[in-house]
């Protein structure tokens, strides 16, 4: 039978129009009953007449009324009203039934009894066969609506009825962002022109580039929590790491010592602190790219040092020694203003150990024997960290900036990190070159100390206002930097009231980074970062919607995934 001879019977007869004078791409009927469904679609006359057969659509069983989005279609004989041969073009009439659609094919299909397939009975009602109802689903998913109008299904993906989508989020599998070559323009995700432009709204790039880096510092908080001791009579042994980006290699170990020690009283009345209690402490680690593929893809060799944050009681006793003090080996800036930072900040950094150097030895000696055996080619030194380590990065980087005259460019991503000097501190910075990325969460007070506890909105307007010059007596501390900012109650996962060891937590940095498209912006709906993690570390911080979704779909997360990384202690600085 030729397959074009029924191409002129009614809408009932299930054949449609294919002339040269019609171009639609698909219409579709609006149902009489919700359990019965009619797909009708019309096929260009590019294609050819010998392949029109695979487009021909069964023969229906009930009767339907013609679409009134479709303002080529000819009137039914028996319609009587003029006014519905009126193509109708209202945006809302669209949205409404493509909304009807949408539910209709979100619905599972039920469950159908083994039977052997038969051949649709035309009958006079307006039911359809399990066959040609699956037919037409198929045909209709295969339109793609969601594609062709794809705001409709954004508050859908985002919601904890989208169980899919949920449980896609909960699994551990290593699922990224697009990780694009980066070329001829990578000075300027590393900070040439202080990332203007690419912030708000957040570059691609520069959002993979953020987290990539805070994962680093995930390495970091992991290999410490996995072995946290340290001798006090021998050298440390060397620390076996795995990083999540294969592409690097562990050159050198770093560690930290504190300048002051606890009273003997704490030994006695609680002498089971253990690592807890040691002045010297692994710290973090310096690595390097090695792989060719991604030394092209950045368009550099890049040297990464990567610090953690706060773990052990003397760090944090450091952390409250807020006076500050002069920079050793700093200048005198402008009005006579000489660079300060925090006391506690600068012991650590400053303090040798019993059997380890100091930070500031350690990684200024291994920059310079990296540089050494890369000479020649293109080297970028990228330091970053969390917390402690975001204030520890700053000093690691106002020396590595000044160890040679050869040192390629410095460039700092610090995640939570509390104020670490006064203004000219962030003076001698800038002016040695130094850029500096700073990733602020507007609930975590952390970023708001030392100094005054406000935000940096208001400190800035205290400094332009008639009281800036008390402040600038008073020689008071001072962010440096360009700032992305996100927030907490952006993110449709997390409580807006979310604690705060959540809101200064690594994990949530990251997922919110990730979920970041601008300020302006609802959270991102095809954020790929995994909530496996966030919902260890934060699950009372999480929406119950989403905790209880995720017990209903008995998702073991312990033991899924093979690099489990522990949870990041929250910094009291």
């Amino acid at each position: 039978m030729d397959p074009t001879s029924d191409r002129n019977s009614n809408a009932t007869g299930g054949s449609f129009p294919s002339s040269s004078g019609i171009e639609a791409v698909f219409i579709y009927s609006y149902l009489e009953y919700p359990s019965s469904l009619l797909t009708m679609m019309q096929i260009s006359s590019t294609l050819p007449a010998h392949n029109l057969h695979m487009f021909q659509t069964r023969r229906a069983s009930f009767r339907c009324r013609v679409s009134p989005l479709n303002p080529s279609t000819n009137p039914l004989p028996n319609s009587s009203s003029p006014q519905s041969l009126k193509p109708i073009n209202s945006t809302d009439s669209t949205r409404l039934h493509l909304a009807n659609l949408d539910k209709l094919l979100q619905k599972q299909s039920p469950p159908q009894l083994d039977q052997q397939p038969q051949q649709p009975i035309p009958s006079n009602n307006h039911k359809t066969s399990p066959i040609t109802e699956k037919k037409g689903k198929n045909i209709l998913e295969g339109l793609n609506l969601a594609r062709l109008w794809p705001d409709m299904r954004a508050t859908e993906e985002m919601s904890p009825r989208h169980l899919n989508r949920l449980q896609r989020l909960l699994s551990k599998t290593a699922e990224y962002s697009p990780r694009n070559s980066l070329g001829s323009r990578w000075r300027e995700y590393h900070g040439c022109n202080d990332w203007k432009g690419m912030l708000d709204p957040l570059d691609e790039n520069l959002r993979r580039e953020v987290v990539r880096y805070g994962e680093f510092v995930q390495a970091a908080y992991h290999s410490f929590h996995s072995n946290p001791a340290m001798s006090a009579e021998e050298p440390p042994l060397p620390r076996h790491m795995v990083l999540p980006d294969r592409s690097y290699r562990v050159t050198k170990s770093l560690y930290a010592t504190s300048s002051i020690g606890l009273p003997k009283w704490v030994d006695e009345v609680a002498p089971d602190l253990g690592w807890m209690t040691q002045r010297s402490s692994w710290i973090g680690y310096v690595a390097v790219c090695e792989d060719r593929r991604e030394i092209a893809r950045l368009g550099r060799r890049d040297i990464v040092i990567s610090l953690r944050g706060t773990a052990t009681c003397l760090e944090w006793a450091e952390n409250m020694r807020a006076q500050l003090i002069d920079i050793p080996e700093g200048t005198t800036e402008g009005r006579g203003k000489k660079p300060k930072v925090e006391c506690g900040f600068m012991s650590l950094y400053k303090t040798r150990g019993t059997h380890v150097p100091s930070l500031a030895e350690s990684v200024v000696e291994e920059v310079k024997r990296l540089m050494e055996v890369y000479k020649g080619e293109t080297l970028s030194i990228t330091v970053t960290g969390h917390s402690l380590g975001a204030a520890l990065a700053l000093l690691v980087a106002d020396d590595v900036s000044r160890c040679s005259p050869d040192v390629g460019p410095v460039a700092v991503f610090s995640f939570g990190g509390p104020r670490v000097g006064n203004k000219a501190f962030g003076d001698k910075m800038t002016a040695q070159n130094v850029k500096i990325l700073r990733i602020v969460n507007s609930q975590d007070v952390i970023t708001r100390v030392p100094g005054m506890l406000v935000s940096e909105e208001v400190e800035e307007k205290l400094r332009n206002s008639k009281v800036g010059g008390v402040l600038e007596m008073l020689d008071e501390y001072s962010h440096t930097g360009t700032e992305l900012r996100v927030d907490t109650k952006m993110s449709p996962f997390l409580k807006p009231d979310a604690d705060m060891a959540c809101c200064h937590d690594l994990e949530a940095y990251l997922h919110l980074v990730d979920g970041f498209l601008a300020s302006n912006c609802p959270f991102r709906a095809n954020a790929k970062r995994s909530l496996a993690r966030l919902m260890e570390d934060q699950s009372g911080n999480v929406k119950k919607l989403y905790t209880s979704k995720a017990k209903a779909l008995s998702l073991n997360l312990e033991r899924q995934g093979s690099f489990s990384i522990s949870g990041c202690l929250p910094s009291p600085s």
